[in-house]
């Protein structure tokens, strides 16, 4: 799909409604990878901290502290993607709110 630049004096207030309504689901796509990278990074540390009585146990702690880690970085980077190709997409006027 070409991508289209749109003067926002221009749109519609369907069309500005759906440009709400898509940085809104980025937003929330952001939040669901924060409450992913949490819960993965919260077992991990309970792992290691409470359960931690073998070494696999510890080891995979480890891995899912790492694991919360790259998910947040992820998230904050797809984030960053689809929010400056919404703002470029949608003009400059967008982009100020």
């Amino acid at each position: 799909m070409p991508e289209v630049s749109v003067d926002p004096d221009t749109l519609f207030l369907r069309d500005q409604l759906a440009l709400d309504r898509t940085q809104l689901a980025n937003e929330r796509t952001l939040l669901a990878y924060l409450r992913t990278a949490l819960m993965l990074l919260v077992s991990g540390a309970t792992a290691v901290k409470f359960v931690g009585e073998t070494p696999s146990i510890v080891i995979t702690g480890w891995l899912l502290i790492v694991l919360g880690t790259f998910v947040t970085i992820v998230g904050a980077l797809r984030f960053e993607a689809m929010r400056r190709a919404i703002c470029r997409r949608a003009g400059p006027a967008v982009s100020e709110r």
